[in-house]
C-alpha cells in the first residue's frame, strides 16, 4: 500500500504564496509520477501538476503552466513539492496529492489509484 500525507495548507491573502508538500511512504516502485489535483465544493476534481519520479517530466494544467504554479521532486525521492504564487480567491480549494506506479503525469484522475486525504487552501480577497 501506498500512503500519501500532504501538508501545508492554509488561510492567505490574495497575492501570497504558498508551498504544498506531499510525503510518499509503504510500498516502493521504480517507476512512479505524483500530482496535485484541486477540488472545491460541487466540482470534479481539476489537475494541477505532475511530476515523473526523476523529476525529468512535468506537466501543468494550462492556466497555471509557467507562471503562478510549479511541482519539483524534493531532496529525497519520496518528495512532491507545489509551490503557488500570486495566490487568487479562485485558487481557493482542497489540494491533493496523487501516486501511480508509472511515469504517467497527465490530469485523468483516473489514472491514479493512490491518493492523500488532501489538504485546504483558502485564499481571501
Amino acid at each position: 500500500q501506498v500512503q500519501l500525507v500532504e501538508s501545508g495548507g492554509g488561510l492567505v491573502q490574495a497575492g501570497d504564496s504558498l508551498r504544498l508538500s506531499c510525503v510518499r511512504s509503504g510500498r516502493t516502485f521504480s517507476r512512479y509520477a505524483m500530482s496535485w489535483f484541486r477540488q472545491t465544493p460541487g466540482k470534479e476534481r481539476e489537475f494541477v501538476a505532475a511530476i515523473n519520479w526523476s523529476g525529468s517530466s512535468t506537466n501543468s494544467e494550462d492556466s497555471v503552466k509557467g507562471r503562478r504554479f510549479s511541482i519539483s521532486r524534493g531532496s529525497t525521492i519520496n518528495t512532491v513539492y507545489l509551490q503557488m504564487n500570486s495566490l487568487q480567491p479562485e485558487d481557493t480549494a482542497v489540494y491533493y496529492c496523487a501516486a501511480v506506479d508509472t511515469e504517467y503525469i497527465g490530469g485523468d484522475s483516473n489514472r491514479y489509484p493512490y491518493w492523500g486525504q488532501g489538504t485546504q487552501v483558502t485564499v481571501s480577497s
